[in-house]
């Protein structure tokens, strides 16, 4: 059995969820599963039957999607997941529409929560971008947790400061770089996610090191 709670009203979310986790049969055993402490091989055995000290369970994930490797194989077990009679629950934020319709192929009960579009804000990323080109770091930090508070991506942030950085590199703009910082910061970028990803770093976390040490 699948339930996922997905979606930006991060208020109306979790009370929806915690509703349902009050709502569970009393007596099950409960885990709790981060991007921290995901471990494929418990995975596979509370889904193939009860446990040793169990006869059914109830599995909570929490932003777990935030990583490749453990996106890519959740969503190829979600068939099992959905047959087993454990309780396997997802408390995400924004999924794309792949996401949910393997949610959907797996019959998981899915709860999606949207804040109205006229209550949306959209980040300028090319405020962190500029701050940046300026060697302006206090407005840089600023803006970054701006951008993180309104929920921008880490690939959408770092997607715009990489082309900034390739623009001042094709208009010769070495008034605050160097032609040599420039060039190292972008090839920095370049690896950033996948060797954060690799390495089992948050993402947010390693650009916001790349930023502070940049200048």
């Amino acid at each position: 059995m699948i339930y996922l709670f997905t979606g930006d009203d991060a208020q109306n979310k979790r009370f929806s969820y915690e509703k349902f986790i009050k709502s569970m049969p009393t007596g099950l055993e409960i885990f709790f599963v981060n991007r921290n402490n995901f471990d494929k091989v418990q995975l596979e055995s509370m889904y193939s039957g009860a446990g040793l000290f169990f006869s059914k369970c109830a599995v909570i994930f929490s932003d777990i999607f935030e990583r490749e490797e453990t996106r890519d194989f959740v969503l190829k077990k979600l068939e099992f997941m959905g047959q087993s009679d454990n309780y396997f629950v997802f408390l995400e934020g924004k999924l794309n529409k792949d996401i949910l319709n393997a949610f959907k192929k797996a019959c998981a009960e899915i709860n999606i929560f949207e804040l109205p579009k006229e209550k949306k804000e959209k980040f300028d990323n090319f405020l962190v971008a500029n701050a940046f080109a300026k060697k302006d770091k206090l407005n840089l930090w600023i803006y970054f947790r701006l951008a993180i508070d309104k929920g921008v991506g880490m690939e959408e942030l770092i997607g715009v400061l990489f082309w900034k950085i390739k623009d001042m590199l094709l208009k010769k703009n070495f008034s605050k770089f160097s032609e040599v910082e420039l060039k190292n910061s972008a090839f920095r970028l370049s690896y950033l996610l996948p060797e954060a990803r690799k390495e089992g770093h948050d993402a947010e976390s390693a650009f916001e090191q790349f930023l502070l040490e940049a200048f």
